[in-house]
Order: structure tokens, then C-alpha cells, then sequence
């Protein structure tokens, strides 16, 4: 309640540096590089698709080598021990409702895990929130109805507030804004009413380092990267480990 007052009394200001922010701040690239691939050596595989916005395409690094699905693909093929055959649908400024509709209109290969990186345009769009985890929720639903993805993850907004490209009181109400997102996101995935997929929010706390975020003060660089990808590579053997051991006690 409290952001919302202050962002009611506060909107001119918070409105003239958000304008002041995009004016000044030089968009980076989307990172050349491939999109696709498999990593690891070995027989049988696990299938990864990262979808999302400008983090999930791994605007900040300078190749797709240091940004963020490939790296995931090999943090995940260590770790379990099985070759890794990756993904990226992704694109930068997509929001929740936009990432649906980019995968709607593409082509996209069944997976085993989704990981779906999705929220900050949708704060800087002022996507209502209720609308915006409804648009997940579709997304969700439709990979596992159409690339029958059985487990999909929606990673926690950073820590906004620790943009460096953010002054304040604005890098105060984003961190707010980011921190509701989370809350209600992790309610929202433990109350998922379907039993395929399973849906999960993964808790991102300590990643976040505003010394390794890219040039714009905005996005991650490649240290950052590095960083996710290695916590949600771990995030995802777990899930994978007790999956197969519920595959297993079923048998």
C-alpha cells in the first residue's frame, strides 16, 4: 500500500526521471551468437528452453558464449551429467502479454524445462501486476500444450533498486515494484492449479551485484550472467533430480 501512495504522490517526479533515464541511456545490442545448440557429450539429453525478455536474450554481454542460455546449457550439462540441447526464444522489450504472442507466432521445440524471464518491461510498461502473471500463467499453459513442457520456472525479478542506471526516489519504487512482483509471483506459482505443468518461482536472493551489471546501468553483464546462470543451472538439477525420482516411486 505503501508504494502506491508514494507512487501517487511522487508520479511527476518518478515520471520526469523514467523519461529523463530512457532519453540518456544508449540501448544495447542483443548479443550475436547462436540461439540454439547442445552442449555436453553423451547418450540421451535434457531439453532446455529460455524464453523472455532483453535478460533472457543476454543484452549486456557481448556474445551469446557469455550471456545467458548457452552458459545455462553448460552449467546444467556438468552438473547432471547429460548432454543439454538449448533454446533461446527471446527478444528485448517483450512483456508478459508480448512474450506470449512472440511464441504463438514461432516455431517452438518441445522441452523438458522452460525457464521464462519476464517482469521488468512489465513494470516499466505499468502492466498491472494481476494482468501480468496472468499472461504467465497463459504462457505456461501454452508450452506445455504446445512443446508439452512439462516444468516451467519464472525466475524473481533483481533487485531494481540496485540499477545503477536508476536515481532516486525512482530506483526506490522500482526495488518496490520488483519486490511485489516477487511476492506475488511466488504465491501465484504455489497455488498453480494444474498439475501439468508444474510451475515454480525461483527465488534469486544474493545474485543480484550492481558491480557486474553492463555498461547501461540497466542490464547484466557478463559476471552477472555467469552468476544466474550457475543458480538457476542448480535450481533446475534439483528439480530435475526429484522429478525423475517421481517418475521412478510412480514406476
Amino acid at each position: 500500500m505503501i508504494d502506491i501512495v508514494a507512487r501517487a504522490l511522487l508520479f511527476p517526479l518518478l515520471y520526469a526521471q523514467a523519461q529523463r533515464v530512457r532519453a540518456g541511456t544508449e540501448p544495447l545490442p542483443e548479443p550475436p551468437g547462436p540461439r540454439a545448440g547442445r552442449e555436453g557429450k553423451g547418450d540421451g539429453e535434457l531439453r532446455l528452453l529460455v524464453v523472455g525478455d532483453s535478460s533472457a536474450v543476454g543484452v549486456g554481454a557481448p556474445h551469446q558464449d557469455l550471456a545467458l542460455a548457452r552458459p545455462l546449457a553448460r552449467h546444467l550439462a556438468r552438473r547432471i551429467g547429460t548432454p543439454v540441447r538449448w533454446t533461446l526464444l527471446a527478444e528485448t522489450g517483450l512483456t508478459s502479454a508480448g512474450a506470449l504472442a512472440y511464441l504463438k507466432a514461432r516455431d517452438v521445440p518441445q522441452a523438458d524445462v522452460a525457464v521464462v524471464i519476464l517482469g521488468v518491461n512489465d513494470i516499466t510498461n505499468q502492466v498491472p501486476l494481476p494482468q501480468a502473471l496472468k499472461h504467465r500463467g497463459e504462457i505456461a499453459a501454452w508450452l506445455e500444450a504446445h512443446a508439452e513442457v512439462p516444468q516451467v520456472l519464472f525466475p524473481a525479478l533483481p533487485e531494481m533498486e540496485l540499477f545503477p542506471s536508476l536515481p532516486q526516489p525512482l530506483a526506490w519504487w522500482a526495488g518496490q515494484m520488483s519486490r511485489r512482483n516477487n511476492r506475488a509471483q511466488a504465491r501465484w506459482a504455489a497455488g498453480w492449479p494444474l498439475a501439468r505443468p508444474r510451475v515454480a518461482h525461483v527465488a534469486m536472493d544474493g545474485v543480484m551485484h550492481a558491480d557486474l551489471m553492463a555498461s547501461d546501468g540497466f542490464h547484466p553483464g557478463p559476471g552477472l550472467y555467469a552468476r544466474v546462470a550457475e543458480h538457476l543451472g542448480a535450481v533446475i538439477e534439483s528439480e530435475w533430480a526429484a522429478g525423475h525420482s517421481h517418475s521412478r516411486d510412480e514406476r
